[in-house]
This record gives structure tokens, C-alpha cells and sequence, in this order.
């Protein structure tokens, strides 16, 4: 008989009922139930009937409007977007070749188009990317720099091409700001008083028109930007070193990103972060990333309640994820909410993965998630394969504890983790219902940490080929 590595004491205590037996053979795969048969079927629902852009056929060549290889191209890209915005839209091409820009803020009907070989290199002067404009920063509203590529309140918009987006940041531009974790260098400005500072403002329900936190505050701009649109999407290009979040849609719906390849190893640098959007797809993506390559969130603290504008109706499938700090994760940023969240058919492996399935939150920031599917997923080398933590960070010190309900993991192979699990609830609110299917660890050091979880049930679980009974 095989015999599971050490556990933790507290694993047996807390999550009463977990047992184990000898495998002597594959287990048989688990069928949905009817619930989450229904589930998928609304997922495809919904994908059906998503809105995706369409442009008239007339381009805008920015070296018609000045632009030359090699040159500051910021006025020759703004005069083609508004070119094509006047003339009804269309494509805003770049052409092959390296141009120089700052801030490229879209309009409806324009679909900004790297041709094969194109190349847009950002200026990292953050005076460029002044007058501040509307943004969310971790999930706080402000006055800010404005992202790299920003649209507010447009409709049917996109990035598209085989070209390359260079945000220009590494450890002298931009990643310093972290101020901490290895970032810091001397000379440089960090974030920490301006981020506490945004904290209190939130708390304290200042209005977002009052909330300056651009020049001297040292609050890096995500790259690509949607805020409060519709019908958007970004497909083929390759986005690189980015100063903070790579694709940041926000309060969005029909959001579709596409064979996108996001690299960027910096701080904060999540791959895509949609925030209260609903209708989003992405899918055939690779992830390279210094945070989570996927992150789902809803706003944070008193922001995310008062609008009070969940994350759902998202589908997350055949993507890849190297390194990050979780492959699909909801949180932490999830005071407003989750649900509707499916995932299928990803990969995930690298040893700089450090967590596969991540749910991040804690009674600071709250938030209802609930009914998130998972299944056709392999996992290679990941640290911890399977979280849901509810002491993210400032852990249990608020008055607004989480709920998490209706998780559905199902036909899941992990070949090499550290943890197969960790599960943290609170003693007041533990985990609630989530069941895993035909989910198989094949080398695990450790199961790892139940902890006021007893809503987990187990069916077809194995670990070091073992079964698990719960």
C-alpha cells in the first residue's frame, strides 16, 4: 500500500471525515452532476451571443499622419484614432517597424492594428502619461497616470495584430516603484504612503474627482485599459514588460481577449484582470508573469461594495500558464463579487508557478463567490495546486467575512506540487460547498491544509495514488 506523506495534525481535526484508501486501479471518471451539466450549458449559452467588434474596412496608416520608424509616434497615432473615430471607424494601422509612443487613448469604432513586425515601444517618462484620467489602481478608483492604452466609455474598440507592445518597464523604470520585495532602489520614489493613503480615501468615501494620486504619488498605470466599455477585444499581439497589470478591463462587458501572449516578469505584473466585467472570454492565451497570469476581481473594499457590481459570466479556456503566483485565481481585489466562472482545457506548469486553482479574500474585503467550474485541466510543477485562503493578507481583522460556495473541480491532474491543497476558512464562515471530481495528484509532497473547510467533498480523489474518501 502507498502511504501519503506527512500531514498536519490540524488536517485531521478540522476536516473530520477524511480517509484514504489503496488505488488499486484508476478510478472510473465521475459524471456532472445535473447542476453543473446545466451550468455549462448556460456557459455556452452566453458565449454565443457574445458581441464581438466589427470595423469598417478602411485603414488609417499612422505615417500618413507623420509617423516615422524610429520617432515619437504619439501625435501621428492620436491624429489616425481620431481620424478614424470622425470617418465611422476602422483600423488604425501600425505599420512594421519600431515607433515611440506615449499614451494611446482609443475611441469607438477603432480597432488599433499591429501589423506583422510592428512594434510600439513606450516612453517610461511618467510625465508623459499626464493629465491624469479615471483608473482603478488594486482596485481603488482614482485620478491617475493614465494607462499605456486607455478607452472610457467606448464602444466596439480593439487591439488587434501580430506586432509587439513594449512598456519599456524593468528595474529602472517603472518596477522600482514597488518600493519593497526586492524592487526598491535608491533614488527612486515607492508607492506605500500613496497606496495608504488611497486605502483611507476609500474608507473614508472621499469622491474619486478628488482622489489625485498621479505626479509624486508613485502609483504605476496599468497597460491596457477598458474602463466602463462594451465590445471590446484584444487578439494576436504580444505585450511585454508592463509597469503594473497587463490587460485591465473594468466595469466592462463583452470583453474578449484572444491569442494573446503576455510576458512580463515585473511586480504586479498580472497577465489579465477583469474587474466587475461581465461577458468576458479569453482564450488560446500563453502567460509568462511575475503575479497571477489570470486574476478575477470586483473592486476593493468599501469601492467594490458600493457599486456593488460582481465579476461574471467568464470563460477562461486553452490557455497556457508558466510562472506567476497563481495560474486562474479570484481575489484578492473582490469586495463587489464572483460567480460564473468556468475554466477548461488550460495548462499550467513551471517551477516559478506558485498555485494553480487560487482563491484569494479576507473579512476586509468580503465579497460573495460562488459557482466557479473548473474541469479539463493538467497542471505540471506548481507549488500549492488547489487554494481557497481567507487570510489573504490582512486575514481575519474586518467586519466583512467572505462567502464561497458551489466550487466544481473536476477531471484534474497535477504531476508534481509541494501541496495539493491549502483550504482556509474562518471558524464563523468556513469554506462552503465544493466538491472535486476525478482530481488526481500524482506527486505531492504534502496534502496540506484543510482548515474550516467541511463543505469539501471528495469523489474520485487521489493523491501519490492513494484515494481520498471525504
Amino acid at each position: 500500500m502507498l502511504v501519503l506523506p506527512p500531514i498536519k495534525r490540524r488536517t485531521f481535526i478540522i476536516a473530520a471525515g477524511l480517509g484514504v484508501q489503496a488505488c488499486a486501479s484508476a478510478p472510473s471518471k465521475p459524471q456532472l452532476s445535473s447542476s453543473e451539466s446545466r451550468a455549462w450549458d448556460y456557459c455556452a449559452s452566453w458565449v454565443a451571443k457574445l458581441k464581438e467588434p466589427a470595423f469598417a474596412a478602411q485603414d488609417f496608416n499612422i505615417t500618413d499622419f507623420g509617423a516615422v520608424e524610429g520617432g515619437d509616434a504619439s501625435q501621428a497615432i492620436a491624429s489616425a484614432v481620431d481620424a478614424c473615430y470622425k470617418s465611422g471607424g476602422g483600423r488604425v494601422l501600425i505599420p512594421s517597424g519600431r515607433f515611440y509612443s506615449g499614451p494611446i487613448h482609443l475611441q469607438s469604432n477603432v480597432n488599433l492594428h499591429l501589423s506583422d513586425g510592428a512594434t510600439i515601444s513606450f516612453y517610461t517618462d511618467p510625465k508623459r502619461y499626464l493629465p491624469a484620467v479615471k483608473t482603478r489602481w488594486e482596485g481603488m478608483a482614482l485620478m491617475g497616470y493614465s494607462p499605456l492604452i486607455y478607452a472610457y466609455r467606448q464602444t466596439n474598440v480593439a487591439v488587434t495584430g501580430s506586432g509587439i507592445l513594449d512598456g519599456g518597464a524593468d528595474r529602472e523604470h517603472w518596477w522600482p516603484w514597488k518600493g519593497e520585495k526586492g524592487w526598491q532602489r535608491e533614488g527612486f520614489g515607492a508607492q506605500q504612503a500613496a497606496r495608504k493613503q488611497l486605502m483611507q480615501d476609500v474608507a473614508n468615501g472621499v469622491d474619486i474627482a478628488d482622489r489625485h494620486y498621479a505626479e509624486g504619488h508613485y502609483l504605476r498605470p496599468s497597460f491596457i485599459q477598458f474602463y466602463e466599455c462594451s465590445q471590446v477585444k484584444v487578439e494576436d499581439i504580444t505585450v511585454r514588460r508592463a509597469p503594473f497589470w497587463l490587460i485591465h478591463p473594468v466595469l466592462s462587458q463583452h470583453v474578449i481577449v484572444r491569442n494573446v501572449t503576455l510576458e512580463s516578469l515585473g511586480p504586479n505584473s498580472d497577465g489579465c484582470n477583469p474587474e466587475s466585467c461581465r461577458y468576458v472570454l479569453i482564450e488560446n492565451c500563453a502567460f509568462n508573469t511575475g503575479d497571477d497570469c489570470i486574476a478575477i476581481k470586483s473592486g476593493r473594499n468599501r469601492d467594490g461594495r458600493d457599486i456593488g457590481i460582481p465579476s461574471e459570466d467568464i470563460l477562461i479556456r486553452h490557455c497556457s500558464m508558466s510562472a506567476g503566483h497563481g495560474g486562474v485565481v479570484i481575489g484578492s481585489e473582490i469586495s463587489g463579487g464572483a460567480r460564473n466562472i468556468f475554466v477548461e482545457h488550460c495548462h499550467m506548469d513551471s517551477p516559478d508557478l506558485d498555485r494553480g486553482i487560487r482563491i484569494k479574500t479576507n473579512s476586509v474585503r468580503g465579497g460573495l463567490i460562488e459557482k466557479l467550474y473548473v474541469r479539463h485541466v493538467d497542471i505540471g510543477r506548481v507549488r500549492d495546486a488547489v487554494v481557497v485562503n481567507f487570510h489573504y493578507e490582512e486575514g481575519n481583522a474586518g467586519n466583512h467575512p467572505p462567502t464561497v460556495r458551489d466550487i466544481y473541480l473536476t477531471d484534474i491532474t497535477c504531476d508534481n506540487a509541494k501541496n495539493a491543497f491549502i483550504l482556509r476558512g474562518f471558524p464563523e464562515i468556513p469554506i462552503g460547498r465544493m466538491v472535486l471530481r476525478d482530481v488526481h495528484f500524482v506527486q505531492a509532497e504534502s496534502l496540506g491544509v484543510l482548515e474550516f473547510a467541511d463543505e469539501v467533498s471528495f469523489d474520485g480523489v487521489s493523491i501519490n495514488g492513494t484515494l481520498l474518501s471525504r
